[in-house]
């Protein structure tokens, strides 16, 4: 039987990581930075960030085009204005989004993925796909569920 490998800690945990005669020695590519199972680690935010379903529809829209904050807005329906703004802005902040300015008159803002949001949005895509694809499935599962816990009602 083999022990799975405890995750190395975050660095800003300040806990201790395993010694080598504790684990199996890896190559360092292997062996990941940061722990997000650790309440302190900042790849939480990140996580927080990305999962969010507004996050992942913008990553999507701008998978294969830049685009000015009005057409991300008009193609992602429901969207508020705030809402749309606040990710734009969480997503240029961490380096996923790059925010261009044009100079003409009036002033073209547009929007584009930068090279390390291209290696997001594949994921990103696939988590929407995934979604669409097995929301029959979910929503009999939620009608099973709600019927169960009607019934169960005391």
């Amino acid at each position: 039987m083999v022990t799975p490998r405890k995750p190395p800690p975050c660095p800003t945990t300040g806990t201790d990581r395993p010694t080598d005669a504790q684990t199996t020695p890896e190559p360092e590519t292997t062996v990941p930075a940061f722990n997000v199972y650790a309440s302190a680690c900042p790849a939480r935010t990140v996580l927080d960030r990305i999962g969010d379903k507004w996050a992942l529809l913008v990553l999507g829209r701008l998978r294969y085009e830049a685009a000015r904050f009005n057409v991300i807005r008009r193609d992602i329906s429901g969207i508020s204005q705030k809402v749309l703004s606040q990710v734009l802005k969480n997503l240029e902040r961490d380096g996923l989004v790059l925010r261009t300015v044009h100079a003409t008159v009036p002033v073209a803002v547009t929007y584009s993925l930068t090279p390390l949001g291209e290696t997001l949005t594949q994921a990103a895509t696939s988590l929407i796909h995934w979604a669409e694809s097995h929301m029959e499935q979910i929503q009999h599962a939620q009608r099973q569920y709600d019927d169960r816990m009607a019934n169960a009602a005391p």
